[in-house]
């Protein structure tokens, strides 16, 4: 009796404990997105610190903004920074960006967009001073536009030494693990499966590597070249040589204005706002662009019924509704045909980042493009990558824009199954099939593939292939065989694949914006730009990402070094079945 009633008493202590703290979760959520109009007050400086992953489009966190720890946001928006520096250059109450752009975690055509903002809000006259403690190759990418850029004088310094691409090779840990892939592919290029079945790169995948990232470097040297007195044959020997190791050896190339510790660069912001000396450092008007952006878009007007969509796609592509890291395919179907059919809606723009994934989902989506193409301008962005599936849906749209730094094409498609008989055998477990005809276990992962069973697969293959390519020339307005000759599963810069017809414009958002509303036959100030999809209520999308970002950050805690691989490991249980794909893991550093 004693005992029920300690256990009886332990449940209802708990069931106070977590009510309360959901209570008091619940009011910091409400206090949260009930705040008030965010103030812009005179003579502020634009914070822009880029010291999180860079996303396409960042959900509202109510949480950012407060002064508690672990509440400081997992990423940082890309729409939100753009449209932060864009209002900043005509607010009269901002004099100037205060840049750390330290970390850049973002592609780099995402890199790009917010340069090409950051070159555009100097034309206004107002200041940019940058200051990290060390520059990435990519912040250095984004800090080169400042009027005045310094370093930490005693433990800075700017990494510049050329570009890498490292593939990492799982086939040894299959072999050891009893796991047998079954791979079917077309094409020389296809080397999203080079990881599960060889040690090293074939000639053709090091072959496209080194042109597309040869590519995406010049492109990066002229934008540097542009914003300095460096020429570019000066930045190439610099790199190539290695000779930036000391924060002076940045000074003596002239990459940084000078060496200044924080408190230096506070005192040259007061200057430049006309603040005396006696003032204290919060005196500076400092605005996040988390705050700013909300100042902004709480200011907006909504003076026309006309709509530009911009569909967002961002994340691997996958079947069903997906989630908030990824597309699915009938989730972004139907946001296509909501679009289609909303008569406001006069111009789409599918904004595109993913390397792709489902060749089911991404036909789905190419689907509804193809109707909606039939009522009103479709055209594609391309962003960081734009690649197999993610090209899928770019190509049956009017127009296609990207970056010279997008990573693009690798049209084509692969099959990966994966025999787990030698698994099986060494943690001691047997099986046994009954069936009622010859090819009713093809797909049963604990039997190797007869030849008749490959064939088959191999089949599929290639008429999945025959479907890619026939659509992609249709959309492109060529041939088959001339589409196949830039096919293969080849991945090309936006340079590359412009110069192979492959997209039609080099550019950014506004741009692909800017081209259907022309094409909508809008004028210039009788539209609004609508995203999609649309925001979640704030407690969904608070719990949805505190619950992915409570398991990333644990694996990360536990794993250290080890987590990306660990992270690419996991990522081949998506690819059981037939994929549109580019290689995994390929992230330029």
């Amino acid at each position: 009796m004693i005992f029920l009633r300690n256990v009886l008493a332990t449940l209802v202590g708990l069931i106070l404990f977590f009510g309360l703290i959901f209570a008091i979760f619940g009011g910091i959520i409400a206090a949260a997105t009930q705040e008030p109009e965010v103030e812009v007050k005179e003579n502020s400086v634009l914070h822009l610190k880029l010291n999180k992953p860079i996303v396409e489009r960042k959900m509202d966190d109510p949480f950012s903004e407060l002064p508690f720890p672990g509440f400081d946001g997992g990423t940082i928006g890309l729409l939100q920074i753009r449209s932060a520096i864009q209002a900043a250059k005509e607010d009269e109450n901002i004099q100037g960006i205060y840049l750390d752009a330290s970390l850049s975690l973002g592609g780099f055509a995402s890199l790009e967009e917010i340069r090409n903002d950051l070159v555009n809000f100097k034309e206004s006259g107002k200041f940019i001073i940058s200051y990290s403690d060390f520059l990435s190759e990519k912040a250095y990418y984004i800090a080169s536009v400042a009027d005045e850029l310094y370093i930490h004088p005693d433990w800075g310094g700017v990494e510049f030494n050329g570009f890498m691409v490292e593939t990492v090779f799982i086939k040894e840990t299959l072999d050891k693990l009893g796991l047998k892939p079954e791979i079917f592919r077309v094409g020389d290029f296809k080397s999203a499966i080079e990881p599960l079945t060889r040690t090293s790169m074939s000639d053709s995948s090091r072959a496209q590597t080194v042109s597309f990232l040869n590519s995406l470097y010049d492109t990066y040297l002229d934008r540097i070249t542009t914003s300095t007195d460096i020429s570019e044959n000066q930045l190439r020997s610099l790199a190539d040589s290695m000779k930036i190791q000391e924060p002076q050896d940045a000074i003596d190339a002239s990459m940084v204005t000078g060496l200044r510790y924080p408190d230096e660069v506070r005192d040259l912001l007061r200057e430049k706002l006309g603040l005396g000396e006696e003032e204290e450092d919060d005196e500076i008007n400092f605005i996040s662009v988390g705050k700013y952006s909300k100042a902004v878009e709480a200011r907006a007007p909504d003076y026309s019924r006309n709509r530009v969509a911009v569909i967002v796609a961002s994340g691997n592509i996958v079947d069903g509704e997906g989630d908030m890291n990824s597309i699915g395919g009938d989730k972004f179907a139907k946001e296509i045909r909501k679009a289609r059919e909303d008569d406001n809606v006069k111009a789409m723009v599918i904004r595109i980042n993913s390397g792709g994934g489902s060749a089911l989902a991404s036909d789905k989506m190419w689907r509804e493009i193809q109707l909606a193409k039939q009522e009103k301008p479709v055209i594609a962005s391309m962003s960081d990558v734009a690649a197999s599936g993610g090209y899928y849906m770019a190509m049956g749209c009017d127009t296609i824009v990207a970056h010279p730094n997008t990573i693009t094409g690798s049209i084509g498609i692969f099959g990966a199954f994966f025999n787990v008989e030698g698994m099986l055998d060494k943690i001691g477990v047997d099986t046994e099939i009954v069936q009622t005809g010859e090819f009713a276990d093809i797909f049963s992962p604990s039997k190797p593939m007869s030849e008749a069973e490959r064939r088959i697969i191999q089949n599929g293959i290639e008429q999945g292939y025959e479907t890619f390519t026939s659509k992609a020339a249709e959309g492109r307005n060529m041939s088959v065989e001339q589409l196949k000759k830039v096919a293969s599963g080849r991945v090309w810069s936006g340079t590359e694949a412009l110069e192979r017809d492959l997209v039609d414009v080099l550019g950014g958002l506004d741009d692909a914006v800017a081209i259907a509303v022309e094409k909508a036959g809008l004028e210039e100030d009788d539209y609004r730009v609508k995203y999609y999809p649309e925001k979640k209520d704030i407690f969904q999308q608070i719990m949805e990402e505190l619950g992915q970002e409570v398991s990333t950050q644990l694996l990360k805690h536990e794993l250290g070094d080890a987590f990306p691989y660990v992270q690419q490991f996991q990522q081949v249980r998506e690819w059981q079945g037939i994929q549109a794909r580019m290689p995994f893991m390929m992230e330029i550093k």
